[in-house]
């Protein structure tokens, strides 16, 4: 599990204009007609292909403890395509991201100041470039510690230097001991 890939993925969903297949049955059919047969969903979820053909003709209603996050997951991650395109792009070109975390915030600067980390709640609006990056990288397979790096970097412009308008001397920020990370479109 990743921390913010998992987070950006849940903002886009957010955007949906229908809710995702819920019963396991409907979400093996629904994978079924995206992946045009029971062999690839069988073969994706690591279970036989007699199994998933009992789902789909509901012969099969719950499934087993082991196996029902995957098939939820795996749905999540085909639902609506376009809508998930659209909400990236928005974000990424006009909307911009709000961040909501509540983790141990610090940042390194010239001597004589204080930059003690500490534990800090924020809500910022990101701009859309930084939007515009996050999901590009997450895109492109990019790390948690990536993610992570791109959203200190637009703490630090946003947050404590306030585009530009103070703090210009301030180098670096530090990121960790994340209690809670959201984001919305």
């Amino acid at each position: 599990m990743t921390l913010f890939g998992d987070g950006l993925d849940a903002a886009v969903q957010k955007a949906f204009t229908r809710p995702a297949p819920k019963s396991a049955p409907a979400q093996m059919r629904y994978l079924v007609k995206q992946l045009k047969s029971t062999k690839a969903v069988a073969q994706m979820l690591r279970i036989s292909q007699r199994t998933v053909e009992r789902y789909v003709k509901d012969q099969i209603k719950k499934p087993r403890a082991d196996l029902a996050a995957r098939p939820e997951r795996e749905v999540k991650k085909r639902w609506q395509p376009q809508i998930r395109a659209k909400a990236r792009q928005t974000a990424a070109t006009t909307g911009g991201i709000v961040i909501d975390t509540r983790a141990r915030l610090g940042y390194t600067a010239p001597i004589g100041s204080t930059d003690q980390d500490r534990i800090r709640h924020l809500t910022v609006a990101l701009p859309p470039r930084y939007a515009a990056r996050l999901f590009d990288a997450q895109q492109a397979g990019a790390s948690d510690q990536q993610l992570r790096e791109i959203a200190a970097e637009a703490l630090k412009e946003v947050y404590f230097q306030d585009n530009g308008r103070r703090a210009g001397s301030l180098e670096e920020v530090r990121f960790t001991d994340i209690e809670h990370l959201e984001f919305d479109l």
